[in-house]
């Protein structure tokens, strides 16, 4: 059995809500991650079973390695169809908000979200949400949105009606976003959840080989090159990973092609905490991904020097300047949390 995370109030509210509703939009955040896809298809799968019309918006593009994912060519982005996705948008009766604490994570969506009449549920782990939704589902201390997701579907009655493509879906989120099961994931009740999508009938190795295993010949030549040129702060227990605009062209870089590789200093031994510094050829801004191992809270510095935040040992920021100054604010940060890196018991 799960203990009941969510608030009963909040689940009595949308469940009133999902009951008069015909059409449910399903909105993420910019670039989605796997939990970000995972979390919505899955609820779209569901929501789908119930005869509602609902549909996934997302701001834009989304990696290969996710696209084998049951009801992924029906995600709606938002910089291709802007029109038909304002009007939706608009329409609905539901706006469900997944995986994001702020409007400004929906980029040029925002502005319709805001303005739609529609009833807002926010379901997200990132800390300190924004006040823009009548009902706020926020845990932190739960692994992913994907997770709450199913948390939610199980609590309003409805879980012998999660399909197997639904458990797939989120599967996926919690896995992606715990990094494989290698952190964020100690708590029983992921395992659990795990049990109980796996008597839907998902292949959990499969899953993992499609996500992981289907990367371009140019992903590992890109991978090799970043690693030539990681830089290791020995006394820090830290390590470093850029990649620029002119090295992405080099080696044909497509959308998810450096997913995971602020995770590999980590199997340095010493190696505590990792930044991974890449500049965005979308945007004019350079992405930061940071990952820790133990108790080093890396959102601490993504808050502090990066504008951004997270969790204790997965965060992200953006920077907005040349590479060699995003470096020299990490450096900056290493200075400050040198106590806390040096230290013998992370």
């Amino acid at each position: 059995m799960l203990t009941k995370v969510i608030a009963q109030s909040s689940v009595d509210h949308f469940r009133k809500w999902f009951e008069r509703a015909d059409k449910i939009v399903i909105v993420s955040h910019v670039s989605p991650d796997g939990d970000a896809i995972g979390s919505s298809l899955g609820l779209w799968h569901f929501l789908v079973s119930q005869n509602k019309d609902a549909y996934v918006v997302v701001p834009n593009g989304f990696p290969g390695f996710l696209k084998w994912m049951p009801g992924s060519k029906d995600v709606l982005l938002y910089d291709r169809y802007m029109a038909f996705a304002d009007q939706l948008i608009a329409e609905a009766d539901i706006i469900c908000c997944l995986d994001f604490n702020a409007l400004s994570r929906i980029g040029d969506m925002a502005g319709s979200v805001e303005a739609s009449p529609a009833r807002k549920i926010l379901i997200d782990h990132h800390l300190y949400p924004d006040d823009f939704c009548r009902i706020t589902i926020s845990h932190p201390e739960i692994s992913s949105t994907s997770e709450l997701v199913f948390r939610l579907i199980c609590r309003m009655g409805y879980f012998p009606d999660i399909s197997r493509e639904a458990a797939e879906c989120i599967y996926t989120g919690m896995m992606t976003d715990t990094g494989g099961f290698s952190f964020n994931s100690n708590h029983p009740e992921i395992y659990y959840i795990i049990s109980e999508l796996l008597s839907k009938g998902i292949d959990k190795d499969e899953i993992y080989r499609k996500v992981y295993n289907t990367y371009s010949e140019c992903r590992l030549r890109l991978m090799g090159h970043v690693l030539t040129r990681m830089k290791i702060y020995e006394e820090c227990h830290s390590a470093l990973l850029t990649l620029t605009v002119e090295e992405q062209n080099r080696f044909n870089y497509v959308k998810g092609d450096s997913e995971g590789f602020v995770n590999i200093p980590l199997s340095v031994k010493g190696v505590r905490f990792s930044c991974f510094l890449r500049e965005d050829t979308e945007r004019d801004v350079i992405k930061i991904s940071l990952r820790s191992v133990g108790d080093f809270p890396c959102n601490k510095v993504a808050a502090g020097y990066f504008n951004g935040g997270g969790h204790l040992n997965a965060s992200g920021g953006e920077f907005y300047g040349t590479m060699e100054e995003a470096a020299a604010r990490f450096e900056e940060a290493l200075k400050a949390f040198e106590p806390a890196l040096r230290r013998d018991d992370l």
